[in-house]
């Protein structure tokens, strides 16, 4: 992180993907920085900084094991990220970071991981996916259920066709479609669907905030411990410093604290999330 906490970093996009199309528009970009950049630990973020428009914090989802580029997958939800989406390839942004904690996969090696994920909530584990398929053999099985609104909703569709040639990958949408042939239902359904074995597995999940509860009650239905249950509540986080005050979670401080969790952690803490 640079002298300045609050001076971005200059960084050109090279890639722009459109994932999901329609009202709730999701594109991934890959950037990279122009005269020195950072790195970043699985489940940090960063503060986007569109000049003149304003800033947004949004989870890294590339894992800190690739050294080219950043990549960040962004749903238009606003001014800041519907400038964003406005950019092309040779766009200069600003990035600051990286923020937050990190996911602990070093204490991790020779379990099993499941990940649950959720509509743009499968951008804030991506990077740690990506970094265990990149040193899978420190790892047990890997397995990943990840459900949408629909069909169309689904992010990272090359790359899920791809992950399936190496892990367990379980795919559900919210309503039934004519040609959908896997789970329909939500991710908690999913989960108790597929009935994944607590054994020496870690279980990360991220989503809309109701469906990392029900996804958290599922896995505890199927006997995981606390500690074995890990999310990011990575939407709470805000200015990234503590200078805001805006990610609190009583008297705590997401962007200090988080925003990854245990659950065990997790739970101790107010139920404002």
């Amino acid at each position: 992180m640079p002298a300045n906490v609050y001076l971005p970093l200059l960084a050109k996009v090279i890639s722009v993907k459109e994932e999901v199309g329609g009202a709730r528009q999701i594109k991934t970009f890959r950037m990279q920085f122009l005269n020195g950049g950072f790195t970043h630990k699985c489940g940090q973020c960063a503060m986007l900084s569109m000049f003149g428009r304003g800033e947004s914090m949004i989870s890294i989802s590339s894992s800190p094991l690739v050294k080219d580029y950043l990549q960040f997958s962004i749903l238009k939800t606003g001014r800041v990220t519907t400038a964003i989406h406005d950019l092309e390839v040779g766009s200069v942004i600003g990035i600051r970071g990286p923020y937050g904690n990190a996911f602990p996969i070093d204490a991790w090696k020779g379990k099993n991981v499941l990940f649950a994920g959720g509509g743009i909530g499968l951008a804030p584990i991506w990077s740690v996916l990506q970094t265990a398929l990149l040193r899978k053999g420190d790892f047990g099985e890997l397995t990943l259920i990840y459900g949408a609104r629909t069909s169309q909703d689904i992010v990272f569709k090359d790359e899920l066709a791809d992950l399936r040639k190496t892990m367990a990958v379980h795919l559900s949408i919210d309503v039934a479609e004519p040609e959908w042939k896997e789970f329909v239902g939500f991710v908690a359904q999913n989960v108790l669907d597929k009935k994944p074995s607590p054994a020496n597995t870690i279980a990360i999940t991220c989503g809309p905030p109701i469906m990392i509860k029900t996804v958290i009650k599922a896995l505890k239905d199927l006997k995981f411990e606390d500690d074995q249950i890990f999310t990011t509540v990575e939407n709470k986080m805000k200015c990234g410093i503590g200078k805001c005050g805006r990610c609190n979670i009583g008297r705590y401080y997401v962007c200090k604290d988080g925003p990854v969790y245990s659950w065990a952690d997790l739970k101790k803490l107010p139920q404002e999330y």
